[in-house]
């Protein structure tokens, strides 16, 4: 029976669950991995995981922790923004310590403004996911 582009992207999945496991190596993975999408039946498929253990991938899946909105914080967004900041900040104040150390600190024109900015849209944004 012929197998389907879904059905060789399960075998594929239980492939990378098996490789996590350490049953296989990433270099076996690689070539089972292109037997599988070389396979055009359910019996080609099923010889590229013929000699491994079943995989329930529902199972592994259910294992994973759910997390919330709650649970996880500020979406990845707010989180590269803020990133951003702390390495503009970082940059400008490395410029000013190496120029123009006990001067005037300008790198807070840098600071003060885009993170009041980042801490309003962190406090009252409505958006996290």
């Amino acid at each position: 029976m012929r197998a389907s582009d879904v059905d060789r992207d399960r075998v594929a999945a239980i492939l990378r669950e098996h490789t996590a496991q350490g049953r296989i190596t990433v270099e076996e993975f690689n070539e089972r991995l292109e037997q599988v999408y070389q396979s055009k039946t359910y019996g080609e498929l099923a010889r590229v995981t013929a000699d491994l253990p079943e995989v329930d991938l529902r199972a592994q899946a259910a294992k994973l922790p759910a997390t919330t909105s709650s649970q996880a914080g500020m979406h990845a967004g707010m989180k590269g923004a803020w990133a951003a900041w702390a390495s503009a900040v970082a940059v400008t104040s490395v410029i000013w310590l190496l120029t123009d150390f006990g001067g005037y600190f300008w790198p807070m024109w840098v600071a003060g403004p885009w993170g009041a900015l980042l801490l309003v849209s962190t406090i009252f944004g409505t958006n996290r996911k």
